[in-house]
């Protein structure tokens, strides 16, 4: 008998090569899926009334950390956490934004959810460089020339800000062209250069002009600083300028590289 043909054997091959017959899905693999599927989302379910609906997750305390002239009863009811909602839902930016709202005196805070029970209010107050004197009371201003407390006593250790006339006319032309806020900034930016002893012992900062600002130290001692420019080295070159003359009662750094002192 003769053999097939190469036609009829590529015909063969080719049947025998052509899609590989569907799978079904028998019975027991079906129910696993099933059985997946319904784990799924009773799992998710659960999740939900877990964090929503239970009373396991909510928020029943509310911390306090980092007051320093605040107390942590003013935080926590400037805050209005609201306690017994679920803690999930507590909304910590609205948290945040009252707390800076209703507190000035607050220059950062931080709302943290601590599970299962706790909201934490983490704050950091604004602290005073320098006093702007009104009425009896005082204004606190912080490093960034914020006025953010009026307290009616002056706090120990911070200068008091005094605009004086340092020529007929002077304070006058400073504010027209830099304004009280620019000149209180001014200030501000020399309180906060200057060193560590020296910002203890003073006493009044004295600005005339932008250009004319000057320091009243305890024991009768004074400084011309000068404008704010060149903060640091002015600093340093006080400092120095202090140790090799200790008896002085006067110093001037505004031009830093010609300093002088004078007076015993």
């Amino acid at each position: 008998m003769a053999g097939s043909t190469t036609a009829e054997r590529g015909e063969r091959q080719q049947r025998s090569s052509g899609p590989p017959p569907l799978r079904r899905f028998t019975p027991p693999r079906l129910r696993m899926i099933i059985i997946l599927a319904l784990a799924l989302v009773l799992l998710g379910a659960g999740t939900v009334w877990l964090l929503y609906g239970s009373q396991w997750l909510r928020a029943e305390e509310v911390s306090v950390s980092g007051t320093r002239v605040l107390t942590p009863a003013q935080v926590r009811e400037a805050a209005d956490v609201p306690v017994g909602e679920p803690l999930i839902s507590v909304e910590t930016d609205a948290i945040e934004a009252r707390l800076r709202r209703k507190l000035p005196r607050i220059d950062a805070v931080e709302v943290v959810r601590s599970w299962p029970h706790e909201i934490q209010l983490n704050v950091t107050e604004r602290t005073p460089v320098l006093l702007v004197q009104k009425g009896r009371n005082f204004v606190e201003v912080d490093e960034g020339g914020v006025r953010f407390a009026t307290v009616p006593r002056a706090p120990k250790g911070v200068p008091v800000l005094e605009l004086t006339l340092s020529r007929p006319g002077s304070r006058a032309a400073s504010l027209r062209r830099f304004g009280e806020g620019r000149l209180v900034r001014e200030a501000v930016r020399v309180a906060g250069a200057l060193p560590d002893a020296v910002a203890r012992d003073t006493r009044t900062v004295k600005v005339l002009s932008y250009d004319d600002i000057s320091l009243d130290l305890g024991g009768g001692r004074t400084v011309a600083w000068g404008s704010g420019e060149q903060g640091s080295v002015k600093a340093r070159t006080l400092t120095a300028l202090m140790k090799a003359t200790p008896g002085a009662r006067h110093f001037d750094v505004s031009a830093p590289t010609a300093p002088a002192s004078s007076g015993s």
